[in-house]
């Protein structure tokens, strides 16, 4: 037992400077090889770069946008950072987030004599409810039946979108309109803005701060950590391996749920699919950005959230694709990756993949 809780402290200490270089390298590394993009389509990267930059930091109106874009991004990452401490590769971060983005829409349309209050914390809790309903499946099938998480959640996101879709265009559509998305929520419902700053993104931040203290000073974040870095010996040391994982799971979609329904209250005020697209895949860059660390996650979050903001104004002012962001995101996944991908393979050990995030 003491082997393992000497083990896990180590874990802990391992977040020096030279591990925190890597994303910052990562992202530096991503930009000039778009800006060698740019330079072979005859586009001027420093311009492209400086609307982006300008647009999304330069103005209380561009952090105001950059911090709602960041917000569900705080909150997915948190999600898949959760389960990577686990040992566990949550891909189904989309789809637990779309499940709590529509149940919350039809809690602030559908219960409206709800005091506001109560009415919030009701429509919080569905989202957390259903995108935790959608990770304990998939928590129970690794746990109990050996099935390997990324499969499930891979399936588990096909499925939930395709019920999403057919609840948002038959029973919750907003009557009367062509597009698939359900009414408005109710004014009472919708989470308040701090003069430009969305109250929301408080709330991201501040389970950032809880989850970094539930995992570094908690049994329960100890159990998490032992069963993600070695689940034979947390087994031997008396954790229960199989109600760890499932937890983890369940916990992880819940947090995904709770970003779709922040989304939702906060930022669009109705679930349509096309406004959710991309955000929990998001997390899982996000999660490498800030070493699997909760409070890494935010400025991680925030860098993200610019590049969203900003890429339309990058687009208009330099004639910058707006797809380049997306390649940016793919490349900054790609280099921030790397070194652990080589450091798997140099090792050729049967330590698993997720168990390595974060050294």
């Amino acid at each position: 037992m003491s082997a393992l809780i000497n083990e896990v402290k180590g874990k802990k200490q391992k977040y020096d400077v030279g591990s925190w270089l890597v994303p910052i390298i990562s992202v530096l590394a991503a930009m000039l090889v778009a800006s060698l993009l740019m330079l072979l389509q005859g586009l001027d990267p420093v311009l492209a770069y400086n609307s982006l930059f300008t647009a999304a930091f330069g103005s209380s109106e561009g952090i105001a946008a950059t911090l709602g874009k960041a917000t569900p991004l705080v909150l997915s990452g948190l999600a898949v950072t959760l389960g990577l401490r686990a040992g566990l590769f949550n891909i189904g971060v989309q789809g637990q987030l779309l499940s709590g983005a529509l149940a919350s829409a039809w809690a602030g349309y559908a219960l409206t004599n709800l005091p506001p209050f109560i009415h919030v914390s009701v429509a919080l809790g569905f989202g957390f409810f259903f995108g935790a309903l959608v990770g304990a499946i998939a928590g129970y099938l690794k746990a109990f039946r050996g099935v390997h998480e990324v499969i499930t959640t891979i399936m588990l996101n096909s499925i939930v979108m395709g019920i999403v879709d057919y609840l948002a265009s038959h029973p919750f559509k907003e009557p009367d309109q062509a597009l698939t998305r359900t009414p408005q929520i109710i004014e009472s419902v919708r989470l308040p803005m701090f003069g430009l700053l969305p109250s929301g993104f408080f709330v991201a931040v501040f389970l950032a701060c809880a989850m970094w203290w539930i995992l570094g000073y908690t049994t329960t974040g100890f159990r998490f950590n032992s069963v993600g870095r070695n689940r034979f010996a947390a087994w031997y040391a008396g954790i229960s391996y199989k109600r760890t994982i499932f937890f983890a799971m369940l916990f992880s979609g819940g947090i995904a749920g709770l970003g779709g329904a922040v989304e939702t209250l906060g930022i669009t005020y109705r679930f349509e699919p096309a406004f959710n697209l991309g955000l929990g895949f998001d997390g899982i860059t996000i999660a490498l950005l800030g070493r699997v660390h909760p409070i890494g996650i935010i400025p991680g979050a925030i860098l993200i959230g610019g590049m969203r903001a900003g890429a339309a104004n990058m687009q208009f002012d330099a004639g910058v694709a707006p797809e380049l962001v997306d390649l940016l995101l793919a490349m900054i996944l790609l280099f921030v990756t790397a070194p652990l991908i080589s450091r798997f393979f140099k090792n050729s050990s049967n330590r698993s993949l997720t168990g390595g995030w974060g050294n």
